[in-house]
């Protein structure tokens, strides 16, 4: 697919584009995230852009979308305040205003991930020490792409900046996992780099 392609796809009212990627990037490659970033909300009209609004991938990402337009920019965070200072997203959505217990398919997905099991079933009972608190990260991961019952609407497609000598690890690769089972089309580096030099 195409740069041109991908955008007539995708670009359309109610349309949700996951940009989002691991949290170590190449040094070299920072200035072509946030160059994708720019020339997807430059080259888009009506679709919205999301991210987890975690530090590498995500900022730099949002960084680009941001230089253009961040009034197409929602971030999905783990809990209210996360990263604040970094967020230049115009919405933001926290997990503390989901109601998880009544999100099944979420929690359900979530538990997918099998570092996280058991401490996901202590976070949506209500749990929020040091310890399970880290699962809110893997079920924001999962909201990205599924959304909710509550009103966050689900991903159409994704693009990742993965770490492609050790590829589908973490956060990242759960929520590549994610798309795959929910059949979200997605794309890495490997092709978007393409992209940049085609436009």
């Amino acid at each position: 697919m195409t740069f041109k392609e991908f955008i007539e796809k995708y670009d359309y009212s109610g349309s949700i584009i996951l940009l989002e990627g691991k949290r170590n990037v190449l040094q070299e490659d920072i200035p072509k995230l946030i160059s994708l970033g720019e020339q997807l909300a430059k080259e888009t009209k009506h679709c919205k852009f999301r991210s987890g609004n975690a530090p590498g991938a995500d900022y730099f990402f949002a960084e680009g979308v941001c230089n253009i337009d961040r009034q197409r920019l929602e971030v999905i965070i783990p809990f209210s305040g996360h990263r604040k200072t970094f967020n230049k997203a115009a919405s933001t959505i926290s997990l503390d205003n989901i109601n998880l217990k009544n999100e099944f398919e979420v929690v359900k997905q979530s538990k997918e991930n099998k570092k996280t099991h058991r401490l996901i079933s202590l976070f949506v009972a209500g749990a929020r020490d040091g310890i399970s608190i880290k699962s809110s990260f893997i079920i924001r991961d999962t909201i990205k792409v599924i959304g909710t019952k509550s009103g966050v609407i689900a991903t159409k497609v994704a693009l990742f900046y993965d770490d492609l000598n050790n590829p589908g690890l973490g956060g990242t690769g759960h929520t590549i996992s994610v798309c795959r089972k929910n059949n979200i089309a997605f794309v890495d580096q490997t092709q978007w780099f393409e992209w940049l030099q085609n436009t």
